[in-house]
């Protein structure tokens, strides 16, 4: 259940996102959501690399209260940067309901 949660997150709510906040430009909001999930490259830093067992947040660098404060940021500017920021804060909020069901 925990897997189909974290993942419906990552992509599911997203694309609702897109499709109820930007109606028109729909697909390319979707798509740079999708994009900014490039974010967990960050973990490839971290041994094990991957650990069902362990909260991203604040572990991870991309991941930190820090980073998430400069996603914050990025939703003020014009698209496509408030896109990039949105996804972004969607990724730590999935991220964060997973350390919830951990």
């Amino acid at each position: 259940m925990r897997p189909l949660i974290h993942y419906g997150l990552h992509f599911i709510f997203p694309l609702l996102v897109a499709l109820l906040f930007y109606r028109k430009d729909w697909k390319k909001a979707y798509l740079i959501f999708l994009a900014t999930m490039l974010i967990d490259l960050d973990h490839l830093l971290a041994d094990p690399i991957f650990d069902p067992n362990r909260c991203s947040i604040n572990v991870h660098p991309l991941h930190t209260y820090y980073a998430i404060g400069g996603y914050l940021l990025l939703v003020l500017f014009k698209n496509p940067l408030r896109y990039i920021g949105l996804g972004l804060l969607m990724h730590m909020l999935a991220d964060w309901v997973d350390c919830q069901l951990i």
